[in-house]
């Protein structure tokens, strides 16, 4: 595959990178390379380093920017309740499903931004925000999504987890969990050096 901005991945919605910017169809060859060296044959893993999901997965988040515009039931509620992981899923955002929908407070909208008091100002959106157009099923914006628009986001799901995010299928249980910004900071440290053991473990 050849590389595309640094990656060998997919962008389907740019037509980009991968095989021909496209999913893989029945027929595809796909060219693996030459080894330099000899492969290492039925070389694994070290145990530590394989993703072992929980029945009901844990996502760690950081509040804000808008959670202000949202009821305090609604805000417990999204700490509290259960999520299941929707078919509705991909590189684009994650969307989860829940038996309540998210209220807001009765707040005057700023100049420029929609009716729906799901609406802000148009904004940047940073990779891992959550929203929830309409009060209804929360979404989790990845790296196909739009990089703005003007629905309001409530917390955006660390760094460190967004891996593990992306390895939920549909249906699976989740439960977020509010952290301080400098939490975040040192599971991502850790994290970090912990992809620099699995490199080298693979050398």
């Amino acid at each position: 595959m050849p590389i595309v901005m640094g990656s060998r991945s997919t962008y389907p919605l740019g037509g980009i990178g991968g095989y021909k910017g496209r999913k893989l169809e029945a027929g595809d060859m796909l060219p693996i390379g030459d080894f330099k060296e000899k492969p290492q044959i039925g070389k694994t893993l070290p145990e530590e380093y394989k993703v072992k999901l929980e029945s009901v997965e844990t996502l760690r988040v950081i509040t804000g920017l808008h959670d202000y515009k949202l009821t305090e039931d609604s805000i417990k509620g999204l700490f509290e309740d259960t999520f299941v992981v929707s078919s509705e899923t991909d590189r684009t955002g994650y969307r989860f499903k829940n038996e309540r929908k998210l209220k807001y407070k009765n707040l005057p909208q700023p100049f420029g931004a929609g009716s729906d008091p799901s609406n802000i100002t148009d904004a940047c959106y940073p990779v891992g925000s959550m929203q929830a157009p309409g009060g209804n099923e929360p979404i989790v914006l990845l790296r196909d999504a739009p990089s703005g628009g003007g629905f309001a986001m409530y917390c955006t799901v660390i760094s460190c987890d967004l891996d593990k995010m992306g390895q939920l299928p549909p249906n699976h249980k989740v439960k977020f969990q509010q952290i301080s910004m400098e939490e975040a900071l040192k599971a991502r440290k850790a994290y970090q050096a912990k992809l620099e053991a699995l490199q080298k473990s693979l050398q």
